[in-house]
């Protein structure tokens, strides 16, 4: 019995020294005050997007919690309340993957909220089906959902400017594969599920880098963030024979939500940010990402497709802004 007590301390001793020891976390900063700016978080009710939600209203801001569960939102934002003594945080709900959804929430948002400063498009899921709009779900979802949502409240930021928008991606955006005229259909293969996110994460670095380009002038910054390796609900649709290998790996090297979230609030909040719009980062600190998500034909290319998926520029909906003149 002694020996099994030594043994399982040794253990738990060698876990936690892997587990900090390997681990690396962005450092924890000071944010800077946000009272009297509003701030939206999809996603917002778990993992990296509560840890973000919760850094913001600690900070003062006004957060609104964009998530799809009603009732995971609702305890969220009281969650949040209760823990920063900060009143305004609510939830609004908003599915992204019903492109029908994502119009109601930025109409009852516009309604609802005067001012937005901080669009933060964090949701995000790994694998899934088909949505009810007929592209693949963690396209739609990581993509084109958040890219419907911000062309909706462009207006809305433009006019509140200084303002900036966050695009959670990975650095899963090196395996991406876009290819415009097949734009949300599932790709195919044994790993079709794995290729289908990475994907999807390219073209999120990709739309960072083309809307950076055509709001240049108008005060609105934008920004890629890679979050790190978190151990968060994302996995969630891991195969069932996967999960007893891949969770203990997750546990040991993964950070957890409030480091994962460290990039984001930074890329929100850090002052001097203004001139690396369109950029990429990661553990706070402007990185290079891979070629493709470089390519500014691809970044166009990427957008007008995504524009006629969503059904921008026609009737009764207002087109997306145009590049900047060079010079502009």
């Amino acid at each position: 019995m002694g020996w099994a007590l030594l043994g399982a301390g040794l253990l738990l001793a060698l876990y936690t020294l892997l587990r900090h020891g390997l681990r690396r976390s962005p450092p924890l900063r000071d944010r800077p005050e946000l009272r009297g700016r509003t701030a939206i978080v999809t996603g917002g009710s778990s993992g990296i997007g509560a840890a973000t939600a919760l850094e913001l209203a600690r900070c003062g801001a006004r957060v609104v919690l964009a998530t799809r569960n009603a009732p995971r939102g609702e305890a969220a934002a009281r969650r949040i309340r209760t823990e920063t003594g900060n009143a305004e945080v609510v939830f609004m709900q908003l599915d992204l993957a019903s492109l029908r959804s994502v119009r109601a929430f930025a109409t009852a948002f516009l309604r609802q909220e005067p001012h937005l400063h901080l669009l933060i498009n964090n949701a995000g899921v790994s694998a899934g089906g088909t949505t009810e709009d007929g592209f693949s779900l963690p396209f739609q979802v990581n993509h084109l959902g958040h890219f419907l949502l911000t062309q909706l409240l462009l207006e809305r930021l433009q006019s509140c400017a200084p303002s900036r928008v966050v695009i959670v991606a990975s650095r899963a955006h090196c395996a991406g594969r876009l290819r415009p005229n097949t734009l949300g259909q599932p790709p195919s293969g044994l790993f079709s599920a794995f290729q289908d996110y990475c994907d999807s994460k390219l073209a999120n670095v990709l739309h960072a880098r083309e809307l950076a380009t055509r709001l240049q002038g108008t005060q609105v910054t934008c920004y890629a963030v890679h979050p790190g390796f978190v151990n968060t609900e994302l996995f969630r649709h891991t195969p069932l024979w996967l999960k007893p290998l891949f969770l203990p790996l997750a546990w040991l090297f993964f950070l957890d939500a409030a480091e994962g979230a460290q990039t984001s609030l930074h890329c929100a909040t850090q002052e001097g940010l203004e001139r690396f719009s369109g950029r990429y980062f990661a553990d706070c600190r402007l990185q290079e990402p891979w070629p493709p998500a470089r390519d500014d034909r691809l970044a166009r290319a990427l957008w007008e497709a995504s524009e006629r998926l969503v059904g921008l520029g026609e009737a009764g909906e207002n087109p997306s802004p145009a590049p900047a003149a060079v010079g502009q």
